[in-house]
């Protein structure tokens, strides 16, 4: 990877001593209840004995329990709590992208940090991947607000050589590297091809929800005359005239269709899906989508 220059580091330093104090601010204010409510624990740990009663799970009797007091007991459990949450973050070329005040990198930095402080409040481990056109970074989950701001920092500071974003390099990786069932944020504008099948491999093995960042220059092109439009992942240049309004309209449709693909995608896998723009509170999705998470559990 390209590194930054010490002033970039600086400034990158600033950046994520903000980000942690806005993210510890909302995550107390207004989302650590969410995020509890939305995951499940890895299994079930033993608790205690103690007397059958009608209606319990017969399974659970323990018989030698059971024929030294001569009567039924029945195994306890509690749920075993703990959770490995993994960061995916997309770092090529279009990330460093943003027509308003965040990049999609700076927007992806914000919702990481978040997820992760709410991970680190409810007892889980955090870890992180950051990648590109193949994997960069790998940082194994464990505990820690130091821990996570190193990875917060990571990727603010990730410069991959290649432009180019592999989402199936990503799953893949996760898929062979996580040997215990996780929970994986894909944090993505999700302009990769393929993205059907390695995004229903992850979610086969891995708890996964997807995140999609965008920038709402990304949506519709305004009427700004003849522009050059450039590809940050490719290099790729066209020249267009914005005002004509064919041109508009069917740059939208081709958006349209393009996020209308990747929710039949995720709607096909059982993968939760929040679209997080640069111009938005991205809190507020990141809330709808743990509430509809929520909603799942208790029905």
């Amino acid at each position: 990877m390209n590194q930054p220059s010490e002033e970039e580091i600086e400034e990158i330093l600033a950046r994520v001593r903000k980000l942690e104090l806005k993210a510890k601010r909302l995550v107390r204010e207004s989302f650590s209840g969410e995020y509890q409510s939305s995951f499940r624990g890895q299994g079930l740990d033993f608790d205690d004995f103690r007397e059958y009663q009608h209606g319990d799970e017969i399974r659970f009797i323990d018989w030698n329990v059971t024929a030294r007091m001569n009567t039924p007991f029945i195994r306890k459990f509690r749920e075993e709590r703990e959770l490995s949450v993994v960061l995916a973050v997309d770092v090529s070329g279009s990330a460093d992208y943003g027509s308003v005040h965040f990049s999609k990198r700076e927007a992806a930095a914000e919702a990481a940090a978040i997820l992760g402080f709410s991970a680190l409040g409810n007892g889980d481990k955090v870890g992180l991947l950051v990648f590109a056109d193949e994997p960069l970074l790998f940082v194994p989950p464990a505990k820690g607000s130091r821990h996570l701001l190193r990875m917060v920092r990571e990727i603010l500071v990730a410069r991959p050589d290649k432009g180019g974003t592999a989402i199936d390099g990503a799953c893949d990786f996760l898929i062979s590297t996580l040997r215990r069932r996780a929970v994986v944020f894909m944090i993505s504008d999700f302009f990769a091809d393929p993205l059907d099948k390695p995004l229903g491999k992850l979610a086969r093995k891995h708890e996964t929800l997807a995140l999609e960042v965008t920038d709402p220059l990304e949506e519709e092109l305004p009427r700004a005359g003849r522009v050059v439009l450039s590809d940050p992942e490719t290099g790729w240049e066209v020249s267009v005239n914005t005002n004509n309004a064919n041109l508009r309209m069917g740059y939208e449709k081709l958006m349209r269709r393009r996020h209308e693909g990747l929710e039949k995608i995720c709607r096909k896998h059982g993968i939760d899906l929040a679209r997080l723009s640069t111009d938005r509170d991205r809190l507020h999705d990141l809330h709808r989508m743990l509430k509809r998470r929520a909603r799942k559990r208790v029905r």
